[in-house]
């Protein structure tokens, strides 16, 4: 039975998953999109959205949360300083966007594009 399991493993144990989770974000937040399986994109897409929340707020608390989940200096300057500023006017949410492309050719694995969002102000979700 699999009570109160809230996420995916991606066949790696936790400490693993957590440093993967956190370089695809920081991959994610430098270039604004990546290409990865579904799954890691639905995982990924946990993981980002809860960053740029944390980051919204800017307190030293949020930075130093946001640094031990994301231990990539440049990317955590980015999210603080451009990407935090783009997301003023959201709600709590709905920062990143999963276009599914197809199966991979080598192996069929279900591939898609994970990506920032880019509302522009006043507009509606």
């Amino acid at each position: 039975m699999r009570h109160h399991v809230d996420h995916r493993t991606l066949g790696r144990y936790g400490s693993h998953r957590k440093l993967m989770l956190g370089n695809m974000a920081a991959s994610l937040f430098l270039n604004g999109s990546i290409t990865t399986t579904v799954t890691r994109a639905k995982e990924l897409r946990r993981v980002a959205e809860k960053l740029i929340t944390r980051a919204r707020g800017g307190s030293v608390h949020d930075i130093r949360v946001v640094f031990a989940k994301m231990p990539h200096k440049k990317a955590a300057t980015k999210l603080f300083q451009e990407i935090v500023p783009m997301f003023k006017d959201f709600d709590k949410g709905g920062y990143t966007r999963i276009v599914k492309l197809g199966a991979r050719k080598g192996d069929g694995s279900p591939m898609a594009v994970i990506e920032l969002v880019e509302r522009k102000a006043g507009e509606q979700k």
